[in-house]
């Protein structure tokens, strides 16, 4: 993994990580379909905020904030589910979110009409792993906690190549699976309730990343206790 002269110049100081070489010991986790993630978020629309979105608004702040930072004004929220880091866009980008599930855009959309988020530009039902947009369309993607729950990880990014213009920037924020100990055994012992979560406990950043592009991205990890990992994949 390099650790990306551009990327340092984006991001404040601090330790990056370096991964890694793709492992063998691909191990098959519980599927998830549209359905299963459209029938999970259904369940979590109502209470999302209260619950996951504190922990996970550190991740998002940091993703907002380089994204704020790079060049280009059109960008994409991938999973934009209730709308938790729509406020924290600068004014002078236009944001396009896409989510699967309609009653977390419908949280989204109450969100916009309250705070007068007049640079949030769309707020669209999509298939992350089949967007309707035409190629190039944006300079900056962000998908916050997406990675580990859409069906096709490298399908994603393949799409999000697509839409996102030569020369510009990918982004992903996620929990990636530990390399062992206490948390990995937690982890697995949580992966067969993939369905019900919504999401992949124990996914590995070897299912998002082709090597390819593992050699090219920047990772750091952000609190808490660096659960999460901001990934910058440059265009």
């Amino acid at each position: 993994m390099r650790q990306g002269e551009k990327g340092l110049a984006l991001l404040p100081k601090a330790r990056f990580v370096r991964h890694m070489t793709l492992r063998n010991d691909v191990r098959p986790m519980v599927q998830l379909d549209a359905d299963a993630i459209r029938d999970a978020y259904r369940r979590w629309a109502g209470i999302y905020d209260a619950t996951f979105g504190a922990v996970s608004m550190w991740g998002r702040r940091r993703t907002v904030g380089l994204v704020n930072r790079l060049p280009g004004r059109h960008v994409l929220e991938v999973g934009v589910g209730t709308g938790l880091a729509l406020p924290l866009y600068d004014g002078a980008k236009q944001v396009t979110g896409i989510d699967l599930s309609a009653e977390m855009l419908a949280q989204a959309r109450r969100k916009v009409r309250a705070r007068g988020l007049s640079h949030v530009c769309a707020l669209e039902e999509m298939d992350a792993e089949a967007m309707d947009f035409a190629d190039g369309s944006f300079d900056v993607a962000a998908a916050m906690f997406v990675a580990s729950v859409v069906p096709h990880p490298r399908r994603l990014v393949a799409e999000l190549k697509r839409v996102v213009r030569p020369g510009g920037h990918i982004l992903f924020v996620n929990h990636f699976s530990a390399s062992g100990g206490v948390r990995l055994m937690a982890e697995r012992a949580l992966a067969p309730a993939a369905r019900a979560l919504g999401w992949h406990p124990d996914f590995r950043v070897d299912e998002l990343l082709a090597q390819p592009d593992a050699d090219r991205a920047v990772l750091r990890p952000v609190p808490p206790f660096g659960l999460f990992t901001l990934v910058h994949l440059p265009r």
